[in-house]
């Protein structure tokens, strides 16, 4: 089996990104799982074309997108993908699309493919605060997310695929006013983790992982 693990570059004012410097850490191999992984440019449009080049390369079983999500305290999978974009800030070619939909006659939204609620219990009990989230924005991550789910459910490939938020890491929030923040091996080790519990089952475990806001 093997999976497709991607980061992204630093956009905004910051000049690192925990994903991809987490993604850049993971070993070739977790068990008998075969890990190959890319960094995606911060950009609407190029960072799907680049996903899908990696997909076709790759030919994952499994693709697991990262992303930074500055402000949030926990490991984030994203339980849905939204047909929009709509950027708070340009993206690293200048682009700033508002109320733009990510495919013209696309659905609304797409759910994760991955055993989210199931790997975030796996995350718990490892000692890592995690969450299921239910929104991963209308930046360059949920287009990348959207992007993927959309290229699963249209064309036929056996993949399962997902979205992880990940927090800044602890040099970044000190500048930042103490923002919420991970280590950078806790990300590294969450982020195994979910790869374990995505190869081991397709099915997720039904337990309360709500949230109203």
């Amino acid at each position: 089996m093997k999976a497709l693990v991607t980061g992204f570059e630093p956009f905004g004012a910051d000049a690192v990104n925990p994903s991809r410097e987490a993604v850049s850490q993971l070993p070739p191999r977790l068990g008998e799982l075969a890990v190959e992984t890319r960094i995606l440019p911060t950009v609407f449009g190029r960072a799907i074309a680049a996903l899908e080049d990696a997909v076709a390369t790759v030919r994952p079983d499994i693709v697991l997108c990262v992303g930074l999500a500055g402000g949030r305290a926990d490991l984030s999978l994203e339980r849905v993908a939204i047909n929009v974009d709509d950027a708070r800030i340009p993206d690293n070619d200048g682009q700033q699309p508002i109320d733009r939909p990510i495919v013209a006659d696309g659905p609304a939204a797409y759910f994760t493919g991955l055993p989210v609620k199931a790997a975030v219990m796996a995350l718990r009990e490892a000692g890592l605060p995690a969450i299921v989230s239910n929104t991963a924005g209308t930046f360059v991550c949920n287009h990348v997310f959207y992007g993927l789910m959309h290229l699963v459910a249209t064309r036929p490939l056996p993949v399962r695929g997902g979205f992880l938020h990940v927090p800044y890491l602890p040099s970044q929030a000190a500048g930042l006013g103490g923002m919420p923040s991970m280590a950078l091996d806790d990300i590294v080790q969450g982020i195994g983790i979910i790869l374990r519990i995505a190869a081991s089952r397709t099915d997720d475990i039904a337990t309360a992982e709500g949230a109203i806001a």
